[in-house]
């Protein structure tokens, strides 16, 4: 009877210990949860408040009675953000569409093709990844502008269509598809093309998906390229037109209006990751695990 109860005891104390330590982890991860969002939270706020009213506050406000949507239609009468976002579009779509290309051909050549060389190449290709950014987009821009690209979708183009991790990336993910698959496609006269096409692509699909995404922020953050080989405003991004907009007086004259063209830009983005952040994750995770 008193081993029982001694059991009983250690359970209970146990549950609690488990219990304590679980309520202690929600409130920091509640309290990070508010650090991370309340930049978010401000921003669209302020896109709700009337001008006059958000320069009348000697003291920020937390909240407002009185919501408007005038600073939205400001935004996009002040500044031209349905071209930017246009060219923002045409820019990420095609960029995204030949960088698959791109890393599909070269993780499928590094992961099943045999080569001389092999190895090393692709021991110097990981090495590019510790070249600093800046001395990238120098060598980019004295490229671009040699061959005459600047101020063109082509320039602003060339310079994303591949990335070292998402070879790398990729490579692996192939790498841990079983062999056997490969031996038997080319027992049955498949080419490598088909292979490729056939049972690799559909098996990495999760992989692909999450590397889409990516580049599709990526592209949309887009700022320091952009920003350096286009001075046409023709050609400029949502990144760059915002920051037009802000260097143009709205930044400091209207800055509710300033903060709805901010949340316009935003939304896009934060509504892809919401929709598609388990597939990412999932994506992630099994490209970074082989077998």
């Amino acid at each position: 009877m008193d081993e029982k109860l001694t059991v009983n005891q250690i359970r209970m104390k146990s549950s609690r210990k488990t219990l304590a330590v679980r309520i202690v982890t929600y409130v920091l991860l509640a309290i990070w949860a508010l650090i991370v969002l309340f930049p978010f939270y401000w921003m669209i706020l302020t896109s709700i408040k009337d001008k006059a009213m958000y320069n009348a506050e000697y003291t920020p406000k937390f909240f407002t009675l009185e919501p408007t949507v005038e600073n939205y239609a400001t935004a996009f009468q002040a500044a031209n953000l349905a071209r930017y976002f246009l060219n923002t579009l045409i820019y990420t779509l095609i960029t995204t569409a030949l960088m698959l290309i791109v890393i599909i051909l070269a993780a499928f050549a590094f992961a099943r093709l045999n080569f001389r060389g092999k190895n090393i190449l692709f021991a110097a290709f990981l090495s590019l990844m510790m070249i600093p950014s800046e001395l990238v987009v120098i060598t980019n821009f004295q490229t671009i502008t040699n061959w005459g690209m600047r101020n063109s979708f082509m320039g602003l183009i060339l310079p994303t269509v591949t990335s070292v991790f998402y070879i790398y990336l990729l490579k692996e993910n192939f790498e841990s598809v079983p062999d056997r698959l490969y031996l038997a496609a080319k027992l049955d006269g498949a080419s490598d093309f088909k292979y490729l096409c056939k049972v690799l692509i559909p098996m990495c699909a999760p992989t692909l998906f999450t590397i889409t995404i990516l580049k599709i922020i990526e592209c949309w953050n887009s700022y320091v390229w952009p920003r350096l080989i286009t001075d046409n405003e023709a050609y400029y991004l949502v990144s760059n037109g915002i920051q037009e907009i802000r260097e143009n007086g709205m930044g400091r004259d209207n800055i509710p209006g300033m903060m709805a063209a901010v949340v316009v830009v935003s939304l896009p983005l934060i509504i892809l990751f919401l929709v598609f952040r388990k597939r990412i994750m999932a994506g992630v995770a099994r490209g970074g695990t082989k077998g």
